[in-house]
């Protein structure tokens, strides 16, 4: 069966990882797709981050990644994905995928979401959590692929 786990990942972090990975043994292939939506540029270039999704999943053999501007759902059914995979850390995100399971159900009711919960230890492991320590001038490496901490630094060395 073929799942689909969408997101910015703006960037990737090791809670992303960990649920590809434990996505990547409940599935027979995991098609991993970087959103890029022009009205929301993100802080790395849409390009940068399938290079480093790429790469931090590269150990992954049923893993593959590409790029989307469509609605999830329909990208999903395009592709042959019966099941679209996210992720949730807290109550908070677990309110907000079930609604919008809610709404992909109704747009394609053969497509299933399954919602997995982040392990305790990742709970606060976020993009936006590791956007900020950058900007502040902190060291986001235990929160990112190593992949991901070297291109960190070769962005602050290079501003």
């Amino acid at each position: 069966m073929r799942a689909l786990f969408p997101g910015s990942f703006d960037p990737i972090t090791v809670g992303h990882v960990d649920l590809i990975t434990r996505a990547s043994r409940l599935f027979s292939s995991v098609m991993v797709v970087v959103a890029d939506n022009p009205a929301k540029p993100g802080w790395l270039p849409v390009t940068q981050r399938i290079a480093l999704v790429k790469k931090a999943t590269a150990a992954l053999p049923n893993v593959t990644v590409t790029v989307t501007d469509a609605l999830t759902v329909t990208f999903a059914r395009e592709n042959g994905a019966q099941v679209i995979v996210r992720g949730t850390r807290n109550t908070q995100d677990d309110e907000f995928e079930r609604n919008l399971a809610a709404v992909n159900y109704h747009l394609d009711p053969t497509i299933e979401t399954v919602l997995l919960p982040s392990k305790p230890e990742l709970a606060f492991v976020s993009s936006s959590t590791v956007r900020e320590i950058v900007r502040f001038g902190g060291d986001p490496k235990e929160l990112v692929p190593p992949v991901v901490a070297a291109a960190l630094e070769r962005m602050r060395d290079n501003e």
